[in-house]
């Protein structure tokens, strides 16, 4: 079974966001960037189920700037196979990605579509469902288990109301959660290795698809700072600073 695992280059979660000066977007200059960690996640499961003996063979592709094969790389050091990159300098939103990826899977025909459930850069939690109905896959989103059968994979899914258990025929889209794994950190020898591992370069217009932002970005803020908390001495004072002040009830 040949898995096919998107990954996408991100601004480190560890690193504090600084907006442009102009508010244009966010400033990415001399910024550490790392592969999205719900991805991450989908890396590690497409490698525990290869060392299963359920896959035979993962790929991994990422869409972004030449930058990005630094991600393809650390997941070739998890374990994957091979690496594709679709280069681009434009900003890739959700359904074009959706359909680089609709691209890439008819060409390399996977039987499972392993992927973020969300990227902590725009939060969209769109592209695997995107890619799924583009597609006509079954999907399972929001998986916190996975298990591959004969023909089938089995998705424990985090819903609002506990847990929802699925079961998909493939070719099949599961979307990533956080409590799915524990991602592996790749050693050095495997990081050696992986600089040998193919990884071909493409571009979009080398799959069909126009990749022009179909949203625009009006402008990019920082939050409110946090004040600090105050004590109340009862109720009725808590309900009227809410109400008058606070404006949420």
């Amino acid at each position: 079974m040949k898995v096919l695992v998107p990954v996408k280059r991100v601004v480190d979660y560890n690193v504090k966001v600084r907006v442009k000066a102009d508010q244009t977007g966010v400033d990415l200059a001399n910024v550490k960037m790392s592969m999205n960690p719900f991805d991450e996640i989908a890396v590690e499961e497409a490698v525990r189920l290869k060392e299963a003996g359920k896959a035979t063979e993962i790929v991994v592709v990422s869409i972004g700037p030449k930058g990005a094969q630094e991600q393809i790389r650390t997941a070739l050091a998890m374990g994957a196979d091979r690496g594709l990159l679709i280069e681009t300098d434009e900003e890739v939103q959700p359904l074009a990605v959706a359909k680089l990826l609709k691209a890439v899977a008819e060409a390399e025909q996977p039987q499972l579509v392993v992927l973020g459930k969300q990227a902590i850069d725009d939060d969209s939690n769109q592209t695997g469902q995107m890619l799924a109905a583009l597609l006509g896959w079954a999907q399972g989103t929001f998986a916190s288990k996975v298990t591959v059968g004969d023909g089938e994979v089995e998705v424990i899914r985090e819903i609002d109301g506990g847990l929802e258990t699925v079961s998909l025929k493939l070719p099949a889209i599961v979307t990533t959660d956080l409590r799915l794994n524990e991602p592996r950190y790749a050693s050095l020898p495997n990081i050696m290795k992986a600089k040998k591992k193919p990884l071909d370069t493409k571009t979009p217009g080398d799959f069909g698809v126009d990749v022009a932002p179909r949203l625009k970005t009006l402008k990019v803020t920082e939050p409110p700072k946090r004040k600090g908390g105050i004590k109340v001495p009862d109720i009725a004072t808590l309900v009227d600073k809410l109400k008058n002040e606070a404006g949420v009830i």
